[in-house]
């Protein structure tokens, strides 16, 4: 037989190109399916519907374990939603200033399991139930925490952390979240901390920590225009 009449060799791609358009093919072929053998990683061979058997069981293990967490998700973003809608629902019955920061310090805390609360607020006065700090300060020592309109997270410098949380709590924050409170004007800083310097990473989702700020800058001034008109 000469070069020109011998059959075309298949490469591997058009074997498979087609198969995929002819998915019914090993239905007739029960012979061919019990010869056909796969190397497997150990040297052994196994068939092709013992192979096709294990990858279906592999991506339904995979795809269980995807549901699972989906859920898990769902059901965690059920319960931060509705303790999220108790705070602010608190925070809107709030009648006092010093009833507004005892709703957001105490719900941190507690419902959030949050270990370190800082709420700075600025007045140029001193203020009894709150602290506080005037802008200009403020700006001097976290100024580069307040731009941006965004929460902040990560490890910060000894100063920062000192200004935002007290010089004892301080010393034991390894990381922590930041945001400005701002709305028609700064009024203030609300932070929460971690001694795991993982837990306030780059990465973690703000958006709870941004809404709840959103939140308190606009609850903030009314509080504060009325502290003031008592003095």
């Amino acid at each position: 037989m000469s070069d020109s009449q011998q059959p075309a060799v298949l490469t591997d791609e058009q074997v498979v190109a087609y198969l995929k358009d002819n998915p019914a093919f090993f239905i007739d072929q029960d012979d061919l399916l019990a010869q056909l053998r796969i190397p497997h990683l150990r040297g052994s061979s196994i068939s092709l519907v013992e192979r096709q058997v294990a990858v279906l069981r592999e991506r339904n293990i995979d795809m269980r374990n995807r549901l699972t967490h989906l859920m898990d998700v769902a059901r965690d973003n059920d319960r931060l939603f509705e303790k999220t809608r108790r705070l602010v629902l608190e925070m809107l019955d709030a009648q006092t200033l010093d009833e507004l920061i005892s709703v957001v310090d105490d719900s941190l805390r507690h419902a959030f399991a949050v270990p370190f609360v800082g709420l700075t607020l600025f007045n140029e006065g001193e203020l009894s139930v709150a602290r506080n700090q005037t802008l200009k300060n403020a700006q001097q020592h976290i100024g580069g925490l307040l731009v941006g309109g965004k929460a902040i997270c990560g490890v910060l410098r000894a100063s920062e952390l000192e200004f935002l949380f007290g010089k004892e709590p301080a010393l034991k924050i390894k990381s922590a979240a930041v945001v400005a409170l701002e709305h028609h004007g700064v009024h203030g800083v609300l932070a929460v901390g971690s001694d795991d310097q993982q837990h306030y990473s780059n990465s973690v989702d703000t958006l709870f920590l941004s809404y709840l700020a959103d939140v308190l800058a606009r609850l903030l001034p009314t509080m504060l225009a009325s502290l003031r008109s008592v003095k």
